[in-house]
């Protein structure tokens, strides 16, 4: 067996399966696109699901990728096994209705087996399969020559994940020899079995069955291949290490994190579960936060604090009491860079994200661990072991600990959290999480004819938005069909077609199908499987027949604003990074009309000082008449020129790039203005946060600029009528006002207190002794809490020792204060047990200091039955 590198295997793997004849699939970005069921790309067939549900045809079928991963489910076992990450790459081989089950099993034999690859010995490697998958235990026996006895059936290989494509499965153990099992009576000593020796590397499943709703399983149409290897697994063999830790993936970033800990790895066994934990985190948020996601209290963005903060708690058991991990993201970047130089290119701003998150963290660290620990000590006095959800919410909120690190925390000194406590608590953040996972189907069914539709369609719109088109294909409902009545809603093909296709955010182009025989509106345009437009459309009038030829007309004064918008949207991407910094990256966007949208990363709200220099600049280049070019080039060349590949989209060998001057260069397949002198005039309406480090700017250019401009105009205009003035001194009339209106605000306390003074003093005659206790308890007559405030202090001063409860009502609502003499709380009362006692009499709540506290009622018709709790009270024993 050869000695490989991490990055030999991966390269290897993908130029294997290019020799034979598959397309290599770039790894896709952690944050899924267009993909509501998942937070994180989890597989690496998770990219590839249009095109095994049927929604998009490769154009090769055959694909291999080394994908990016993350997997959160299992995080508490990362760093106390030998194999748990939540960062790792998946090696992947696919076929979507090509090669099966032969073809999958007979190369995976020759990658691992040849000796131009990966040269196992073959002695050395057994296969599991299902029971009722004879066929593939025939390959695996008489196409590879593996004997029967290393040929093991076993139940559980059967890939299924509910609704869509299912099959049976077979997988590839390595025997790693007697050192990790040699037990002859361990019942689970067998390829399959639960156990360190015969370690699986590779699996392969056969999507040959169509998992129904109802629980019954279908041939599919077209039978697919979807295979998986770890590279870390893979790797820990090919360089016979004991754990996935010590290979040349994680092994740098541990010696790194030993030279700041000054403590040796690989000598005791709890500090090792430290470093394990600290390298396989900083994979994962250095490769995240390179994909755009950044720190948060919800979603993908909690995921990231908590694994951020997970490895701060095990980095204090190594003695790393400050921020640290910043200083391992050039290691993580060092030993993936030929594979992913997105890491390196970005490694500056990872290295910011990370330290101020770490910063944020240690200067609430210590003392919520005094916290976490006195609450312990105290429930341990109690008698119980729970740890209250009140305080996991108090620690989350306050001190930034995630639930789980709490959790971890208790447990090791034997406690359990209050989960129900927590979760009430949390109520509303969890809501905010679980929205940013939608739940829908997880794969889709293969279903309807759009995937066989196979004609030629020209899309000419950049030039022309006329045209004489022919109807090569019609679709009414869901099957073919040759013709369609007035009232009908097809689906057509064009032989050629100026409407637009809804893509890379810009919206669809609506418009007039229209011939002697009948009229088509046009409603909509989407991409078919197959890539050509197709046309969602509405029969007006007449008789529609396929192979009629139709003037095709896009709603032209549509699409004059639409292209405005598209060029304004590269102006203010670019404006973005001139700005803000080179880590904006597109993160969505919409091109319609009347309006823009752009979604971007970034880890801060954009201030007003940003937003005016990015409207700005937008405009300079507006106002310069600048030439926008459109040409084609190869991909190599377009990215040597550094044109920016958007979020998202995926860009054969040749690209359609769109230069604004020497301003912006991006791949783009949208409509553009000739000349940035059409767009006119760029106005931001607004900027604002849509989840963990993403923002969004919303903008309009041209007519609806003016619009919008002079919509606030008018808004001006009428401000300075209503304030008797000329609309460009609005700002300083609004100042006089507000400066009159704080002086009569503050003549008018001045006349409250003394009122309140009088009516303390006209009280004064009430207070009654209870129990050898000053009391008095009355309703007053004020208008809000400020004016009981002071009222109270006023008695609390004519008062040398008492308990005081006045209570205000308000319509049907009351307000209540309570005051006890400093006397007195040290002989045991409490104004916060007064007023929560007496408030819930009027159907509220309050609390506070021994000395003040206040409330509020619902109901203003209980105050005497508040006011006589006063007495209550001071008639108990403090």
């Amino acid at each position: 067996m050869k000695l490989l590198t991490s990055a030999d295997v991966r390269q290897m793997y993908l130029d294997f399966f290019k020799a034979k004849g598959h397309e290599v699939e770039p790894s896709a970005s952690l944050v899924p696109h267009e993909d509501p069921t998942l937070l994180w790309i989890n597989s690496g067939v998770a990219t590839l699901k249009k095109y095994f549900d049927g929604r998009v045809i490769p154009e090769n079928p055959r694909i291999v990728n080394a994908q990016k991963s993350i997997r959160t489910n299992d995080i508490e076992n990362v760093g106390f096994t030998a194999r748990h990450h939540t960062f790792f790459e998946m090696l992947g081989n696919f076929s979507i209705g090509d090669y099966f089950k032969e073809e999958a099993i007979v190369w995976a034999w020759e990658f691992l087996t040849s000796d131009k690859w990966i040269g196992f010995d073959p002695d050395k490697l057994a296969v599991t399969v299902h029971p009722e998958d004879d066929e593939a235990f025939a390959i695996w026996r008489d196409k590879v020559g593996l004997d029967e006895e290393r040929i093991i059936r076993i139940e559980e290989n059967f890939w299924d994940i509910g609704e869509g494509p299912s099959g049976p499965n077979t997988e590839i153990f390595y025997d790693r020899g007697e050192k990790y099992g040699n037990d002859p009576q361990d019942p689970e000593l067998y390829p399959g079995g639960e156990n360190d020796r015969y370690l699986e590397i590779w699996n392969l499943v056969f999507s040959q069955f169509n998992h129904n709703p109802d629980d019954t399983y279908t041939p599919l149409p077209k039978k697919n291949i979807d295979t998986g290897m770890g590279l870390e697994r893979i790797v820990c063999v090919i360089q016979g290490t004991d754990t996935n830790f010590e290979t040349d993936l994680f092994k740098p970033i541990i010696e790194a994190t030993e030279k700041i800990a000054n403590v040796k790895y690989g000598e005791k066994e709890d500090l090792d579960s430290s470093f394990k934990v600290i390298a396989d985190h900083m994979r994962t948020v250095t490769f995240a936060v390179s994909d755009g996601a950044l720190p948060s209290n919800e979603g993908r963005g909690y995921v990231l604090r908590r694994l951020l903060r997970r490895a701060v708690r095990f980095a204090k058991q190594i003695s790393i009491d400050e921020p640290f991990m910043y200083k391992l993201v050039p290691e993580v970047s060092r030993i993936m860079v030929d594979f992913y130089p997105e890491v390196k290119e970005k490694e500056a701003f990872i290295q910011n994200v990370i330290k101020t998150e770490e910063e944020r963290f240690h200067e609430t660290l210590n003392e919520g661990l005094a916290i976490l620990s006195k609450i312990m000590k105290e429930e341990t006095e109690k008698g119980s072991n729970i740890f209250p959800g009140t305080e996991v919410f108090r620690l989350y909120d306050t001190y930034g600990f995630p639930k789980e690190l709490t959790e971890e925390y208790v447990g090791e000194a034997g406690f359990t959290i209050d989960e129900d406590g927590f979760k009430f608590e949390m109520e509303k953040q969890r809501e905010r999480a679980r929205n940013a996972r939608q739940k829908t189907d997880s794969m889709q069914i293969q279903e309807g004819v759009l995937g066989d539709v196979n004609v030629d369609s020209e899309f000419i719109g950049y030039d022309q938005l006329k045209s004489q088109s022919k109807i090569v294909e019609l679709i009414k409902g869901k099957d073919f069909s040759d013709q369609a009545q007035a009232g009908d809603t097809i689906y057509v093909f064009l032989d050629q077609t100026p409407f637009y296709a809804e893509s890379g955010g810009q919206m669809a182009d609506k418009g007039i199908l229209k011939n002697d025989q009948a009229s088509i509106e046009v409603t909509n345009v989407q991409k078919a499987p197959n890539g050509q437009h197709m046309h969602e459309a509405y029969v007006k009038e007449g008789t529609v027949k396929k192979g009629d030829t139709f003037e095709a007309g896009v709603d032209q004064k549509s699409r004059s604003f639409i292209v405005k918008n598209h060029t304004a949207t590269h102006l203010l991407h670019q404006a973005l990074k001139d700005v803000l910094g080179d880590h904006v990256n597109q993160a969505g966007s919409l091109v319609a009309s009347d309006r823009l949208r752009f979604d971007f990363s970034h880890f801060s709200s954009v201030s007003n000082e940003e937003m005016e220099r990015i409207e700005e600049v937008v405009n300079e280049m507006v106002w310069q008449s600048i030439p926008v070019s459109i040409e084609y080039s190869s991909i190599e060349e377009a990215k040597e020129k550094g044109a920016m590949a958007l979020f998202g989209e995926k860009y054969g060998d040749t690209v359609r790039v769109v230069q604004v001057g020497d301003y912006s260069l991006e791949l783009c397949g949208g409509c553009h203005v000739v000349n940035t002198a059409e767009i006119g005039l760029f106005k931001i309406v607004s900027e604002s946060g849509i989840g963990a480090g993403t923002r969004r700017i919303e903008a309009v250019t041209a007519k609806d600029a003016y619009l919008y401009m002079n919509s606030k105009e008018t808004l001006l205009k009428q401000a300075g009528k209503l304030l008797k003035t000329k609309p460009e001194q609005v700002p300083e009339r609004i100042e006089v006002l507000h400066n009159e209106m704080k002086d009569l605000q503050k003549e008018n306390e001045s006349l409250s207190a003394k009122l309140s003074n009088m009516e303390a003093a006209n009280i004064m005659d009430e207070v009654e002794e209870v129990n050898g206790v000053k009391v008095l308890a009355k309703q007053v007559d004020v208008k809000d809490m400020n004016a009981l405030r002071t009222m109270i202090d006023d008695l609390k001063q004519k008062i040398d020792s008492g308990i005081i409860l006045l209570a205000a009502p308000n319509g049907n609502k009351v307000q209540l204060i309570a005051g006890v003499s400093k006397d007195l709380v040290e002989e045991g009362y409490h104004a916060g047990h007064l007023i929560k006692e007496a408030a819930t009499r009027c159907g509220g709540g309050g609390g506070g200091r021994p000395d003040m506290a206040q409330a509020g009622g619902k109901d203003a018709s209980k105050i005497p039955e508040a006011l006589q709790y006063a007495k209550e009270y001071a008639s108990q024993d403090s």
